[in-house]
């Protein structure tokens, strides 16, 4: 039992704190606008995902005078043209959740944040893998194709994918057919490998393609120099969040999202 307990130890001594992979993962897939409130982010991205089309508090710390902070977000949001949308981490204080919760803001979609070191050994991704620059249209549209992303959506993620600062690799796997069968965006972003995008074609599930690409980009992350990954899923997703698990990712936080109660 000591050696189990030890061995548990190491695989979570070296993962990042909340605020760290907080801070890698807003880097590695940016906002097309922000605005700044003191430890409050407010960011833009013509709707494209809701991490890049909310606001959220980054220190616990600093959650005075809430309810009108968020009124003043809320509205740049509909300026905007966005819903309002609060992402609620562990780094929102207990002043922000009180008053979320007076304003009537209603919770919706629950994600897990979950971690690993990249001490041990990589195991070597298996199939038809390609590294591309995620600029690159063979990544882009293999990941539109297997996401199913309207022309619009392309170009906003386009621009996305422009506004990365961090070393970043798009990943597809090809099937025997040749055609995509799974795509991810590795970023290593500040030494913490982040992965975005993870999509495998519905078709071909529990055929390995997942496991293929998520072995690439983590071992990716690995040569350019990452000591920890993490990746963010929602919790409903239990085939990807078993695949995760099965790579040696554990469960670090989970955030949510709210939105205003409609009139």
């Amino acid at each position: 039992m000591a050696t189990i307990a030890a061995e548990m130890t190491d695989l979570t001594s070296a993962l990042p704190t909340t605020l760290e992979i907080e801070g890698a993962c807003l880097s590695a897939w940016p906002a097309i606008a922000l605005v700044h409130d003191g430890a409050w982010l407010w960011r833009f991205a013509h709707g494209y995902s809701k991490r890049s089309n909310s606001f959220q508090c980054l220190d616990p710390n600093d959650d005075g005078n809430a309810e009108a902070r968020i009124a003043r977000l809320s509205a740049l949001s509909r300026r905007h043209g966005i819903e309002p949308v609060f992402r609620v981490t562990p780094l929102a204080g207990p002043g922000v959740v009180a008053a979320l919760d007076r304003l009537g803001w209603v919770p919706f979609e629950e994600s897990r944040v979950l971690a690993m070191n990249l001490s041990s050994e990589p195991v070597a991704p298996v199939g038809d893998i390609r590294w591309l620059n995620p600029g690159d249209p063979r990544w882009y549209r293999a990941e539109a194709s297997l996401s199913s992303l309207d022309a619009r959506t392309v170009e906003t993620l386009k621009t996305l994918l422009s506004l990365i600062a961090h070393e970043t690799k798009g990943i597809v796997v090809h099937g025997r057919d040749g055609t995509p069968a799974a795509a991810a965006l590795a970023v290593n972003s500040g030494g913490i490998g982040i992965f975005n995008n993870v999509v495998a074609d519905k078709a071909r599930r529990r055929q390995g393609f997942g496991t293929a690409v998520m072995r690439a980009a983590i071992g990716w992350t690995r040569e350019k120099g990452a000591t920890s990954a993490a990746i963010q899923v929602v919790s409903n997703n239990a085939p990807a969040i078993a695949l995760y698990e099965s790579l040696g990712f554990v469960e670090q936080y989970r955030y949510h999202y709210r939105r205003p109660p409609k009139a």
